[in-house]
């Protein structure tokens, strides 16, 4: 059977403790009584008391000093205070020391049970948001995630580093590679985990939509707008907010985007006045952001100032090695952790290309899952695309001549190449090659190339 919650009462007036006794044990309520704040403290700090309730104006210890010393001394109890004065200053000063709530004398027994039963209710949901808060972190934790390879070590020692950071993030890769897991990543083990973290995907918002979803609006703003509703960036105030795809994000959104992050104001449609807001962006891309600056259809000055801590997530088909760990994992969280994987299938699995990468693994094992026919996984309870996937060339973008090459032929032939390509532009040539421009300028001089060709 399950204990009763335990009430502290400090209350100097007999009588009156007396009464608020009686009310709360006939509630069922445990309670321990003292005359004064200077009994009730060290059994405040040394007991797990669910809330306590105390007199304001006592001699030795008053109930403000309790709360103080309490406070000071990092004891989690939920207090309510009693005064018989009933002022705002005392009210005000009693709620920054933590205080729920507050009852003026005189008070009947019905009003004493309500306010600690809306506490006790209160208490119960900052416990369990603190737990779901705990369990979140414990699960976003690096070490946490599954995968073993060299690349993703390299992910889980930049997020390290980058979580105890306030700076603006860019998490880029292709669809699937877990970005989102990432940006959580960084919020649940920042100085802003206590805050919100806000996700919103820049792609799957219509751009007449996206405005009002990012700022907010007042009442009356547009048809349909029956009240005031705030956006993602207050919504994401003291926390983190991601945007997800950020590259599909709309020019004349990036300026406004660019714009809050420089002022750190935002205003909602149709409201008049601005907030500001404190959150650290994350976001992140599966585009190459660079390329849509160069063609203009990202800003320049928006990149950098995304790009401040930045990191690149691997695909799958780049760290082959983390595929069986990630099968066993998948097959676990779909209810299946004793299917063994017969090393042909594993095979076959780590063959495959998987372009939608974790995503699509994770996919692929809930159909192996829901069609298998035994507790062992062998090739042809696989996909038939895994199954009979086979690779169309060797990996080469052009066919080797049978009697071999020469290889500093071939690379100036390709410089050769990319020059005239772009008009003897070295910039773009480097670009192109996926090299330095002093790289490039290197290998001009090395193999006596003009350089204005």
């Amino acid at each position: 059977m399950k204990e009763p919650l335990e009430i502290v009462l400090v209350e100097d007036d007999p009588s009156f403790l007396r009464v608020m006794e009686f009310s709360l044990k006939k509630e069922g309520f445990s309670v321990t009584s003292f005359p004064d704040g200077e009994k009730a403290l060290p059994y405040l700090v040394n007991n797990k008391a669910a809330l306590f309730i105390t007199d304001l104006a006592m001699p030795k210890v008053g109930g403000m000093e309790l709360l103080r010393k309490l406070s000071g001394q990092g004891v989690k109890v939920t207090p309510i205070v009693i005064t018989a004065y009933g002022t705002v200053e005392t009210a005000v000063e009693a709620m920054k020391l933590g205080a729920f709530d507050y009852l003026t004398k005189p008070f009947s027994p019905e009003e004493l049970v309500l306010v600690v039963r809306q506490a006790l209710k209160m208490r119960a949901l900052v416990s369990e948001n603190q737990s779901l808060k705990e369990q979140l972190a414990e699960k976003f934790r690096p070490e946490n995630f599954v995968a073993s390879s060299a690349a993703m070590e390299k992910v889980f020692a930049w997020i390290a580093k980058a979580a105890g950071s306030t700076a603006n993030a860019l998490v880029a890769g292709e669809s699937g590679t877990g970005k989102e897991l990432v940006a959580r990543a960084l919020h649940f083990h920042s100085p802003r985990s206590s805050g919100p973290f806000v996700a919103i995907n820049c792609a799957a918002i219509p751009e007449n939509l996206l405005e009002a979803e990012l700022f907010g609006f007042a009442r009356g703003a547009f048809t349909g707008a029956v009240r005031d509703r705030e956006g993602k960036f207050e919504e994401a105030d003291g926390g983190t907010l991601f945007l997800d795809e950020i590259g599909e994000l709309p020019l004349e959104m990036q300026a406004k985007l660019l714009r809050v992050l420089e002022d750190k104001k935002v205003g909602r449609l149709g409201g008049k006045g601005e907030v500001t807001v404190d959150f650290r962006l994350v976001a992140s891309t599966n585009r190459k952001l660079e390329k849509l600056v160069e063609e203009r259809e990202f800003r320049e000055d928006l990149y950098y100032r995304l790009n401040v801590l930045s990191v690149n997530l691997p695909p799958l088909r780049e760290r082959r090695e983390d595929i069986p760990m990630l099968v066993a994992h998948f097959f676990k969280k779909l209810g299946a952790p004793f299917v063994r994987q017969a090393p042909e299938a594993l095979k076959l699995l780590q063959a495959y290309p998987f372009f939608g990468n974790v995503r699509e693994l994770e996919n692929i094992c809930e159909q192996i899952l829901v069609f298998r026919k035994s507790e062992e996984i062998g090739p042809n309870e696989l996909p038939e695309k895994v199954r009979n996937y086979r690779p169309e060339k060797s990996g080469l973008f052009f066919e080797p001549p049978e009697e071999g090459l020469d290889l500093e032929e071939l690379e100036q032939e390709l410089i050769r190449f990319a020059l005239d390509k772009f008009g003897g532009n070295q910039t773009k040539a480097a670009q192109y090659l996926g090299i330095t421009r002093p790289t490039l300028l290197y290998r001009l001089e090395k193999y006596g190339i003009e350089k204005t060709q």
